[in-house]
């Protein structure tokens, strides 16, 4: 005896294929939006290391003005060493003084003659050794001789992919 089995319309073999079709097809719509993820946030980390780089060397490039100034102002008074040491820095620091006046990086008043301060204007604006979209009007050197020769150092940039300019203030004191 020979007994013949059936199976409902829609359940055979034949109509399962379309479904590992579409199983595949959203697999692969997964894994490319993974992907499209890494890659995204690869160039937000490169973004993000960028803007260190440049914060790096505008911290490195303060620091650098602040410490000539600190190690030309004339604390012996021309050598004579029972002079007023404090009298002397103060009147040593007014020629650093650089654009005194301004905010928000739009920098403005007298620009130092001083030579020192003339090619750090020059170092940090010059495309190669600076930083980028620095101008020399967006740099500023504030000479504060009442506040215990307080010196604040702020430099201005912004890089093509900044929206707004960035600034690093650094602030230090000559005695």
């Amino acid at each position: 005896m020979h007994l013949k089995t059936t199976t409902p319309p829609g359940t055979g073999a034949a109509h399962q294929g379309g479904f590992f079709l579409i199983e595949a097809l959203i697999a692969i719509l997964i894994f490319s939006l993974g992907v499209l993820g890494l890659v995204a946030m690869g160039g937000a980390a490169i973004a993000a290391q960028s803007d260190a780089q440049y914060r790096t060397e505008a911290a490195a490039l303060a620091d650098e003005i602040a410490s000539k100034i600190s190690l030309n102002v004339d604390r012996l008074n021309a050598g004579n060493v029972y002079a007023s040491t404090a009298a002397s820095i103060a009147a040593t620091l007014a020629p650093y003084q650089h654009q005194p006046n301004g905010v928000n990086c739009a920098f403005n008043g007298a620009v130092s003659a001083d030579p020192v301060v003339q090619a750090w204007v020059t170092k940090v604006t010059s495309p190669g050794t600076g930083l980028p979209g620095a101008t020399a009007t967006s740099q500023q050197i504030r000479i504060d001789t009442a506040n215990f020769n307080r010196i604040s150092v702020t430099i201005c940039w912004q890089a093509p992919q900044d929206r707004a300019v960035r600034q690093h203030t650094l602030v230090t004191y000559v005695n």
